[in-house]
C-alpha cells in the first residue's frame, strides 16, 4: 500500500490521505476531525442516518469527494442492513438517488467512489486492477457469518474479475482486545468463521473481526495489505459506537484512478 500526496485539506486544515491500494486503484479511510458536524457527530461525521443535520453530512460528504480529485465526480453509498447483499453502482446513477439496501458495492466506472460507512465494523476495500474493477463491504459481526465479504468477491468475479489479482485492504475496526461478547455469541460467530474466535484483554470471550476477515479473504486467494489497523474503541481519531453511544460513521472509499 503506498501512500501518495495528501489530498485536499479538510475544515480545520487537516489533509485526508488516500493510498495507492494497487495499480490504478485509490483507497481512502477518513477519520473523525476535519468537518463540520456538531457532536455527537463532531466532526466529519459522513452518515445521514445517525440523526445528524443533513445540510451538516452533506457539506462533510463534498469535502471528502474533493479528496477524490481528479478521480471521481460522486460518492456512492449504501443503505447498510448488516447482511451481505452486493450492489453494482454504474456510472449513471444520480448522486443524490437513495442508496441500495445492501452491505457491499461495486463498479466498474471511473466516474463514482464507492462508501462503506463504519464505527466499529471493519471498512473493507478491494479491488482488481486487470479487470478495473473496485468494490467496499460493511463487515461487522453479522456481516463476518453472512459472508458479505466472500459475497462480493463472488460478484466482482462474476462481473469479470479474478481473485487472485484482486487486493483488499481492510480499514480501521474494533480490535479482538476490546470487543467483548457473550461466550455462545462467539462460539457462534466461530462456527461460521473460527478465526475470529479470541479472549478479550479482560480475558472474557470476544470477536475478531478483522481476523475473520483476513481468514475469509485468505480462503478465497484475495491478497491483502497492511490496510490500517487502528482500533476503533481506542482511537479517539474514530468514531466508535461501542464507545460512545450515540455517535456518528466514518468511510472506507475505494476508487478508479482516470
Amino acid at each position: 500500500m503506498t501512500q501518495p500526496a495528501s489530498g485536499p485539506a479538510l475544515s480545520d486544515g487537516m489533509p485526508l490521505r488516500p493510498f495507492v491500494l494497487c495499480g490504478g486503484i485509490i483507497g481512502l479511510f477518513t477519520g473523525r476531525h476535519g468537518g463540520v458536524s456538531a457532536d455527537p457527530f463532531g466532526t466529519l461525521n459522513l452518515s445521514q442516518a445517525v440523526g445528524d443535520d443533513p445540510a451538516a453530512v452533506s457539506r462533510n460528504r463534498r469535502l471528502v469527494l474533493r479528496a477524490t480529485a481528479p478521480g471521481p465526480s460522486r460518492l456512492a453509498w449504501m443503505h447498510q442492513v448488516h447482511g451481505a447483499e452486493v450492489a453494482y453502482a454504474p456510472a449513471g446513477t444520480p448522486a443524490r438517488a437513495p442508496g441500495p439496501r445492501a452491505d457491499a458495492m461495486f463498479t466498474d466506472s471511473p466516474a463514482v467512489a464507492i462508501g462503506a460507512l463504519v464505527a466499529d465494523c471493519a471498512p473493507v476495500l478491494i479491488g482488481d486492477p486487470v479487470a478495473r474493477l473496485v468494490g467496499a463491504a460493511h463487515a461487522g459481526r453479522p456481516g463476518l457469518v453472512a459472508g458479505v465479504v466472500p459475497a462480493l468477491v463472488r460478484a466482482m468475479c462474476e462481473a469479470g474479475g479474478q481473485a487472485a489479482r484482486m487486493r483488499a485492504a481492510i480499514g480501521p475496526a474494533i480490535c479482538g482486545g476490546c470487543y467483548e461478547v457473550p461466550a455462545q455469541m462467539r462460539d457462534q460467530v466461530a462456527a461460521a468463521v473460527p478465526e475470529s474466535a479470541c479472549v478479550t484483554r479482560k480475558g472474557t470471550p470476544g470477536i475478531d473481526v478483522r481476523a475473520g476477515v483476513l481468514a475469509q479473504l485468505a480462503s478465497l486467494g484475495v491478497a491483502a495489505t497492511d490496510g490500517d489497523s487502528r482500533c476503533t474503541a481506542e482511537s479517539g481519531e474514530l468514531f466508535s459506537y461501542r464507545r460512545d453511544g450515540w455517535t456518528g460513521r466514518f468511510a472506507g472509499l475505494i476508487w478508479l484512478a482516470p
